[in-house]
C-alpha cells in the first residue's frame, strides 16, 4: 500500500544532503550512517539547519524529514562514475558511537582530504541503501543488518566498507531536481 501524501524534496532539503557527514557504524555487519553528533558540519544541528533554510522554528522537524529526504536522494539522484576529492568532515569530529573506514587503528587520525574512484559497483549499491530512522542516534542510518535489502550482498568486504566514501561523494556530487515523491511497496517513486 502506497502512501497517498506526497513527500517534497526541496532546495533546502537538498542542500542539508549536500552538508550530511557520512561515517561508519560498525553495528552488525556495518554500514555507513549519518554522523549523529554532527550529522551537517557541526556540533549544532539546530543551527546548521537554520542556515540553510532560515527557519529557527522548524529545526527538529526538518532534521526528522531528512531520513525520507535522503532516502529519496539515494534512490533517485544520478552520479558518473569516477575520481573524486572531498575534504573529509570527520578529520575535525570524533564519537565513540561511529568511525571512519580511514580512520588508522593505531593513531587516531583520519585524512582531512579524500581522493576516491567511485565505480559502477557503488552506484549500483547506493540505490539499494535501506535508509531507517536510528532512535538512539536520532537520525538517519543505513540498516546494518540488511544494508543492501534482504538477500543483497556486494561482491566484496572492501566494497562494502568503501560504501562510507562512496555515499559521501554522492551526496556531495549526486544530481537530481527538487520535486515530490511518494513512497510505494517499490520504494519511492516521483509523484
Amino acid at each position: 500500500m502506497s502512501d497517498p501524501t506526497p513527500f517534497e524534496l526541496t532546495l533546502e532539503r537538498i542542500a542539508l544532503i549536500r552538508r550530511m557527514v557520512v561515517a561508519w557504524n560498525a553495528a552488525s555487519e556495518g554500514a555507513p550512517i549519518i554522523h549523529p553528533d554532527a550529522p551537517y558540519g557541526s556540533l549544532d544541528r539546530d543551527d546548521d539547519i537554520f542556515n540553510v533554510t532560515g527557519d529557527d522554528e522548524g529545526a527538529e522537524e526538518e532534521h526528522r524529514a531528512m531520513g525520507d529526504a535522503l532516502a529519496v536522494f539515494l534512490q533517485h539522484a544520478v552520479l558518473k562514475p569516477g575520481r573524486y576529492q572531498y575534504h573529509n568532515p570527520l578529520a575535525k569530529l570524533s564519537s565513540t558511537a561511529v568511525s571512519d573506514v580511514f580512520r588508522d587503528g593505531e593513531t587516531g587520525e583520519t585524512p582531512e582530504h579524500i581522493t576516491f574512484e567511485v565505480t559502477p559497483a557503488h552506484l549500483a549499491l547506493i540505490p539499494r541503501l535501506q535508509v531507517r530512522w536510528d532512535i538512539e542516534a536520532d537520525g538517519p542510518a543505513i540498516d546494518p543488518a540488511q544494508p543492501y535489502g534482504a538477500g543483497v550482498e556486494p561482491e566484496s568486504e572492501r566494497l562494502h566498507r568503501e560504501m562510507q566514501p562512496a555515499m559521501q561523494i554522492f551526496l556531495r556530487y549526486g544530481d537530481l531536481a527538487p520535486g515530490f515523491f511518494r513512497k510505494g511497496a517499490a520504494g519511492w517513486e516521483t509523484a
